[in-house]
């Protein structure tokens, strides 16, 4: 039995196990994946300075953050259900734990190609370090780059000089235009032709003696220049071969006991090339751990222990899919054998819903989208707000679709008939003249009454649908908002978006800095609910064709 088999301490003789493996992209745990999420974060609980290190006491220091933990419940080979646990990447700086699984690949161990080239590239870094640290070669680098501003400065002195100099000639000449004639003119013109040559000469002639200046110069420092380009040469070629080494390393079982490591499995998608980091999550290991050691997986279930990190949304002990980038090209390969459960979100959710119409004329529709219909086609489900219209307005011109709403979200949406309107709603919208207000139900209370959230977003392109707040490379995004009621641990809350990025309000108010509160059936940043309460109740638009002032508004089903 493998060491790292846990019996459960609960009774779970009355729980009937699943049929099918949970389906890791999109699930809620089954009932016994939660007994062992529970017995597993009794022990984090319990471990001796734990919570601190993962910031769930008071002052924590402001780089701590959590970890995704994960485990799996399997049956062994005497039939005894039990379960294995996993944390995700490194962890206190090691990798092998009596509690969780190994990883796929240990490149931590003393004499691992890992360690040995890791101190290579650490000795590259040393000997690059102390050639541009060197005092005399700071001191050079200084010097040229005083050179080259004394080089800039003097060349534009000299031109402005040379302009200055065009603008006297050209005034002599025009003066000289009506009072100086015949051959007396034509020398004036030869001497200011010159003159002008003259300048030009010095000019070119002062460029050239300090290109020359500075080319020598350079020529003092290039070996220490040359003996650091190519130190940085041999670590990156070194870095490189490392990460080859690597992912030719971390190879993955699946059911049927067949092996690929990263660089196959990745070779079919588009990345084409493993990310960083690739097999270090939680949901490989367990697999990978199971398979090799004659353990039938039975149930999955991730789960998110302590502090938040700042960009994405992680809560402390709920539940979150395997990620797409790294993990769903490892784990199609490893499902593969095993009995899975569906993907759900192949089914469509709103295919027996309507679509209620709230305006209509010959030019506009206002539609009250439905939770669960999509905007516009989806990669997997083609049903959608685009298809309906299209099909009950068959003579409609245009792209139809003016804005969107995210699939979960209920709420009003406007419809053009013609490409005039689009394009009069558009630039609407563009101009940000349209004013849209949202109810939402927040899974928590809002101690103030209202507020302003301004946090950019951007995709995290590693784990697409998701958001991510990013200072450095995400857009804009502004939320103003205001409190209506708190009831029962609950606060509806209105908003009203200034701009309209994806996900917008759903991050803000989840997010730490947002309101640090997710809307309730929010399966993304949240935790699962009947649906997402969220919905687009009111919008304000000028008629794209009577310029009329529109004001529409349909309340919550919640």
């Amino acid at each position: 039995m493998s060491t790292h088999f846990t019996s459960f301490k609960t009774n779970i003789s009355g729980y009937e196990l699943p049929e099918k493996f949970t389906f890791p992209f999109y699930y809620q745990p089954h009932a016994i994946a939660e007994i062992a999420v529970n017995e597993l974060q009794d022990y984090l609980q319990a471990q001796p300075g734990w919570n601190e290190m993962f910031g769930l006491t008071p002052n924590t220091p402001e780089k701590t953050i959590g970890k995704m933990f994960g485990v799996l419940v399997v049956k062994n080979e005497d039939n005894d259900i039990g379960y294995i646990s996993a944390v995700s990447g490194k962890f206190l700086d090691k990798t092998i734990f009596e509690k969780f699984v190994p990883p796929v690949f240990d490149m931590l161990t003393v004499e691992s190609f890992f360690n040995t080239g890791m101190e290579e590239v650490s000795q590259y870094v040393i000997e690059i370090n102390e050639l541009e640290n060197d005092p005399k070669h700071i001191a050079q680098l200084e010097k040229l780059k005083q050179l080259q501003n004394e080089m800039d400065a003097d060349i534009a002195v000299t031109r402005e000089k040379n302009v200055q100099a065009k603008r006297k000639r050209d005034e002599i000449r025009n003066d000289a235009k009506i009072s100086v004639f015949g051959d007396e003119f034509s020398q004036l013109c030869t001497k200011l032709k010159q003159e002008s040559e003259n300048k030009r000469f010095f000019l070119k002639h002062l460029i050239q003696n300090w290109e020359e200046k500075i080319a020598n110069f350079k020529a003092t420092i290039a070996p220490t220049q040359e003996q650091i380009k190519k130190l940085k040469n041999e670590r990156h070629a070194k870095s490189a071969g490392i990460q080859q080494r690597l992912f030719e390393a971390y190879n993955f079982l699946n059911a049927k006991g067949e092996t690929k490591d990263l660089l196959d499995i990745f070779a079919a998608t588009a990345l084409q090339k493993p990310p960083a980091a690739a097999g270090e999550c939680a949901a490989p290991k367990l697999l990978h751990f199971a398979y090799k050691n004659n353990l039938t997986p039975i149930a999955l279930a991730e789960f998110w222990w302590g502090k938040s990190p700042k960009s994405e949304i992680r809560k402390h002990k709920n539940y979150y899919p395997a990620c797409q980038g790294k993990c769903k090209p490892i784990l199609g390969h490893m499902l593969q054998g095993l009995a899975v459960d569906e993907n759900p979100m192949l089914k469509d959710p709103a295919e027996s819903v309507q679509i209620e119409t709230v305006y209509e004329d010959d030019h506009i529709v206002v539609i009250n989208k439905p939770e669960g219909l999509l905007s516009v086609p989806g990669v997997n489900i083609k049903d959608c707000v685009h298809s309906r219209m299209k099909e009950k307005y068959p003579k409609a011109r245009g792209p139809i679709i003016v804005h969107r709403l995210d699939m979960q979200t209920s709420g009003l949406m406007l419809i053009a008939k013609n490409k005039n309107a689009h394009k009069q709603l558009q630039k609407q919208f563009i101009e940000r003249t349209i004013k849209k207000q949202y109810i939402a139900l927040l899974n928590g209370v809002i101690k103030e009454d209202k507020g302003t959230i301004d946090l950019p977003l951007r995709p995290d392109i590693e784990d697409r649908p998701r958001q991510l707040v990013c200072y450095e490379h995400g857009k804009n995004a502004l939320t103003h908002w205001e409190v209506l009621d708190r009831k029962n641990d609950k606060t509806r809350i209105r908003f009203f978006p200034v701009t309209g990025r994806t996900h917008q309000l759903r991050v803000h108010a989840a997010h730490q800095l947002g309101l640090n509160t997710p809307i309730v059936g929010d399966d993304l940043y949240g935790k699962f609910d009947n649906r997402l309460h969220l919905h687009a109740e009111f919008i304000q638009f000028t008629h794209p064709v009577t310029q009329k002032l529109m004001k529409v508004e349909v309340a919550p089903e919640f």
